[in-house]
């Protein structure tokens, strides 16, 4: 497999220059950011919050970086460290040198990067695809992870018919002018259409080849191996999949589990719900601390 790049130099820089500007215009307060090495590339993280504690680990989801999570940035760090990650294969600051080829890459490139930091126990919080990797993760390194948060993760369920629809139009939708985006949100069911600052770096991440394995939906038996305690945020109208189907499968097989289904909210949760998903981390959190 081949990895995630730019297609050349000018789409390079034209993206780097919009990140720039979105880490200034989005992170709240102060932030130490660092390139951390790993076996598959350089990776960018945002650190903030408390010198000492268990730290809040943020993965965004498929096509995003660590900036999906701004606007919980300053509550989480209010009383936790808070490490925002951008995943390498993903647009954003870190760069991929070597392919991921399954979850069991992705799985070995977190705890590369948690050990570099000197992170014995995290809670990890992960959205769509980064929750994907988060599962691997703490199947294939278990004792890394103090707790699990997924908000609406990839790899619980069979993928609906509907979900390549739904990013399809919500990628048209942000091409569209300015003015006519509310509306389009509304139709097309995501809210995330409605972060300017954000669409703007992903409309200039047009020239990023990305190149990670698809999110497969995991095994009963992997899922049973999940020994962390597990909070799933699912969104009640969740393109991605079946809602209701993925929590009793996850109560019939993840012995340490809760589940909530937020009502009217679908795949862009953290948009759609954002009170929701700060309260779900900041629950699971206290819960792993207390």
């Amino acid at each position: 497999m081949r990895i995630s790049e730019f297609k050349n130099g000018k789409a390079e820089a034209r993206y780097r220059a919009a990140y720039e500007r979105a880490v200034t215009q989005l992170w709240p307060g102060p932030r130490t950011s660092l390139d951390v090495p790993t076996g598959f590339g350089t990776t960018r993280v945002h650190r903030t919050g408390p010198a000492h504690g268990q730290p809040i680990v943020l993965l965004p989801g498929s096509g995003g970086n660590a900036l999906m999570w701004h606007s919980y940035i300053e509550p989480l760090a209010a009383r936790h460290p808070v490490i925002a990650v951008d995943t390498v294969g993903e647009p954003g600051a870190s760069v991929q040198t070597a392919p991921i080829n399954g979850g069991h890459d992705a799985a070995d490139w977190l705890e590369e990067l948690l050990a570099a930091l000197d992170v014995p126990a995290a809670h990890v919080v992960g959205c769509s695809y980064g929750g994907w990797i988060a599962l691997h993760h703490q199947i294939r390194h278990p004792g890394r992870t103090a707790g699990l948060t997924l908000v609406d993760s990839a790899g619980l369920g069979d993928l609906s018919r509907g979900f390549y629809r739904w990013l399809i139009l919500g990628g048209l939708a942000t091409m569209a002018p300015r003015a006519l985006r509310p509306r389009l949100a509304r139709a097309v069911g995501n809210s995330a259409i409605l972060e300017t600052e954000l669409m703007a770096l992903m409309r200039a991440s047009m020239g990023f080849r990305r190149r990670l394995p698809l999110a497969a939906t995991l095994g009963d038996g992997e899922l049973g191996r999940l020994s962390a305690p597990v909070f799933a945020l699912l969104g009640e109208r969740s393109t991605l999949h079946d809602s209701r189907a993925v929590s009793e499968r996850l109560h019939r097989l993840v012995p340490a589990v809760r589940v909530e289904i937020v009502p009217d909210a679908g795949h862009s949760l953290p948009t759609d719900d954002p009170a929701a998903v700060l309260n779900g981390i900041l629950s699971m959190v206290a819960r792993q601390v207390s």
